[in-house]
């Protein structure tokens, strides 16, 4: 459950919140069902009437809930102040004893729930909620691998929730299951050891020497990173990057290697940039799927992303047809009618 400040207001001074469902995987499963895809989500929340409310959030969107388990004393919580120009966001996690960090391999029916799926995705945040969980995500990625689900990881790094070092160590040992990785430069450094870069700055580059060094180690069958830079008045540049193509290609005597595909960098003016990243990922995933071209691929994930930081609230509800037409180039900022 999320909780926010109204408007740019400062918790020392709010005296009600805004209150509305998010979550890393679940952002993604309302996206992509919202865009037309088939979506479910597997969770555990409480028996009450909130964790019915949430449920309800979710369906509302297209999303299949049948397999979230019910149970436990409690929704996490997030609290959010959005912030403004000079101050960016601020988010308080209150997560600790929520109903899924209590989850046993009792609450999902894996077969049940794999059955005729061809795509699983989670986030970093979710193994950071303990070793339940983490019980559970393996679980879930062992029946992925003898299926032959193809399975997506957006790294999505919290340090309110865990240390570099412990994430790290987690995050090593779950990338034999992965197919598809999403993440960034830093991410590469600083979780699985990959530093060509003689600067911190991010350019087309040294992403795409990253990308292919990460993929010659690890076999991804996709890899998109992002890149955000934020002026000091509070505009954001957001560009990605996205290599595509299986790792047997990578070999020379004239062979063609993966392709990699780059974004400009578009500059925003973020309403909300909270679910951002979960817009790209749907976005990415929803192209693989349809078997679009990485660039065509790329453009639309961008884009996603892109214009749901115009959206309040984590859901990405730009259309299929808005997304393209902004990635064709084409402005949304006229009044439609």
């Amino acid at each position: 459950m999320r909780l926010d400040a109204p408007g740019s207001e400062r918790f020392l001074q709010s005296h009600s919140l805004g209150m509305s469902f998010a979550g890393g995987e679940a952002n993604v499963a309302v996206a992509l069902a919202h865009w037309g895809l088939t979506s479910r989500l597997v969770s555990k929340v409480p028996a009450h009437d909130l964790g019915t409310a949430c449920l309800q959030a979710y369906r509302q969107h297209g999303v299949d809930t049948s397999f979230v388990a019910r149970g436990g004393p409690r929704l996490g919580i997030f609290f959010v102040e959005n912030g403004t120009t000079q101050r960016g966001p601020q988010v308080i996690y209150d997560r600790a004893g929520s109903s899924f960090t209590e989850v046993s391999p009792n609450d999902f029916d894996w077969p049940r729930i794999i059955e005729g799926a061809n795509w699983f995705h989670f986030t970093g945040t979710a193994p950071a909620l303990g070793l339940q969980v983490n019980a559970a995500l393996r679980e879930a990625l062992e029946h992925c691998r003898r299926h032959g689900i193809t399975v997506s990881f957006d790294v999505s790094y919290r340090s309110a929730l865990w240390s570099v070092e412990e994430a790290g160590e987690t995050f090593r040992k779950l990338l034999p299951f992965v197919d598809v990785l999403i993440g960034s430069e830093q991410d590469a450094r600083q979780f699985f050891g990959v530093d060509l870069s003689n600067d911190s700055k991010s350019t087309p580059e040294t992403r795409e020497a990253s990308l292919r060094a990460l993929q010659s180690e690890h076999g991804f069958r996709a890899i998109l990173f992002s890149d955000r830079t934020v002026s000091d008045i509070g505009h954001h540049f957001f560009a990605a990057s996205l290599l595509m193509g299986e790792p047997s290609l990578v070999q020379d005597g004239g062979k063609q290697h993966p392709v990699v595909v780059h974004t400009p960098s578009v500059e925003i003016i973020p309403v909300d940039r909270i679910g951002t990243g979960d817009a790209l990922a749907a976005g990415l995933i929803r192209g693989l799927l349809l078997g679009h071209s990485p660039q065509a691929t790329l453009n639309f994930a961008l884009a996603a992303a892109v214009l749901k930081h115009t959206i309040p609230g984590d859901f990405a509800l730009a259309s299929v047809a808005e997304i393209n037409h902004f990635a064709s180039g084409q402005p949304l900022t006229r009044i439609r009618r």
